[in-house]
């Protein structure tokens, strides 16, 4: 266990955004503490051991493992940081070669999603329910892996696909309807997108409802904030720092800092893993932040 006395070292993961690259670059630094960006490559191949093994004192975490994490009473607390979050409309694929399909073409069919409960799947299956009527108990979602919570299982219209599958060579054979992919969507003329011109529907769903989908956000071990709160503070201040010194600025389409203004999107991501069956009950913004969290920024 990390000792917090004195300028302590953190365990961190944290991955090199554009965010995040003045913090990992050694260009916002601290007296109070040192991290040791001791992560793997990329980042969310250590979220499994965090929150399995407390193997991080601090660091990036997706939405939704945060959320399953405090619904199964892992000792993480959020800060109101996001560190990486995007429009999510263009995740859905499918290829033209094997028909034309509108959204709800895939109900009955089998779809491809890396796990179940990865963020990007979250949140374009959100928006395929809840802008286009898709019913997605009726689609068979063809997994390649576990979450990286152990109490967690899929729900029962999960199938496992071979290991060693590629759910995007899948896609391109037609073995599956389409596919819910981030940067992995293959860059393939034969490729369209499930949701119809999803870059403008994107830009309209964000008029309406005023939310950057999250994928990352900070989170720092309980015990850190506990005994240490001007650690956690100050943690918040490097972040902040760091995203102020983005090269270029930071990209017009991203998450806001603090509580309040991302409220929305937290609540929206709590609702659809709710309804999607990724945490086994409730949670409220709130208690995801503790008392010197829930007051930064």
């Amino acid at each position: 266990m990390t000792t917090l006395t004195g300028a302590p070292t953190l365990r961190t993961n944290l991955a090199e955004y554009a965010v995040t690259k003045a913090l990992r670059d050694g260009r916002v630094t601290s007296d109070l503490v040192t991290l040791d960006f001791c992560g793997p490559t990329p980042a969310h191949n250590g979220f499994k051991a965090m929150v399995r093994e407390n193997a991080f004192d601090a660091g990036e975490l997706a939405i939704v493992t945060f959320l399953q994490a405090k619904a199964y009473g892992k000792p993480y607390v959020l800060l109101p940081t996001p560190i990486s979050g995007r429009f999510q409309h263009h995740c859905a694929g499918f290829n033209i070669d094997f028909g034309h399909l509108e959204p709800r073409d895939i109900e009955g069919r089998r779809v491809g999603v890396r796990t179940y409960s990865q963020t990007t799947a979250l949140w374009i299956r959100g928006i395929l329910r809840h802008e286009y009527g898709v019913d997605l108990d009726k689609v068979t979602w063809m997994t390649l892996g576990d979450g990286h919570l152990a109490e967690y299982s899929d729900p029962g219209n999960c199938q496992r696909l071979p290991a060693g599958s590629s759910i995007p060579q899948m896609m391109l054979d037609g073995k599956l309807a389409a596919a819910l992919l981030g940067e992995d969507m293959p860059k393939d003329p034969r490729v369209r997108t499930l949701v119809p011109d999803a870059h403008a529907a994107a830009k309209d769903w964000f008029a309406r409802e005023g939310v950057v989908p999250i994928n990352h956000m900070f989170v720092v071990h309980e015990r850190v904030s506990k005994e240490r709160p001007d650690i956690v503070r100050e943690l918040y201040r490097m972040i902040v720092e760091s995203r102020v010194r983005t090269e270029g600025g930071v990209p017009t389409v991203f998450p806001p800092i603090g509580l309040e203004a991302n409220r929305k999107g937290i609540q929206l991501a709590i609702d659809w893993a709710l309804d999607q069956k990724i945490i086994p009950h409730r949670l409220s913004v709130d208690e995801l932040f503790d008392d010197v969290t829930g007051s930064l920024g």
